[in-house]
């Protein structure tokens, strides 16, 4: 196998690492590194949530414990920001990849805690409420 196709079948297998630890991922990167799995999220070391993201930029989210709302995220000012079907005002965030994994920093919150994947899943989410079997 030639280098190049090395390179880039580990860049494939790990697509977490396709952004330098410390810079914002772009939306391409972002995309690369999400879709067709399902990251939990912590806060502070506390469990916060679950995201699954779909194809066509498409998400599912649900606070630990609570419901599940369907949205769909987009890059605007190089942050990426959803928009979910019960909250219309967009939530945009940075996306870093860094030691402890993909971590997100709220854009009208830079100091605040970020939030920080510490698992994935290629499983879709156990949805409570009205969007079961999602």
């Amino acid at each position: 196998m030639r280098p190049t196709a090395l390179i880039l079948l580990l860049a494939a297998a790990m697509p977490l690492r396709a952004a330098e630890p410390g810079r914002p991922m772009t939306a391409a990167e972002f995309d690369a590194a999400t879709v067709g799995r399902t990251l939990y999220y912590n806060s502070g070391g506390l469990a916060y949530g679950a995201e699954q993201y779909l194809p066509g930029r498409r998400v599912v989210w649900a606070f630990l414990g609570d419901d599940c709302r369907k949205g769909e995220w987009y890059e605007e000012d190089g942050f990426i920001c959803f928009v979910y079907e019960d909250t219309p005002e967009p939530q945009c965030w940075t996306f870093f990849v860094a030691q402890g994994g993909l971590t997100a920093r709220f854009r009208d919150d830079p100091l605040g805690l970020p939030l920080v994947a510490v698992e994935e899943s290629p499983e879709p989410m156990a949805c409570l409420g009205p969007n079961l079997g999602v």
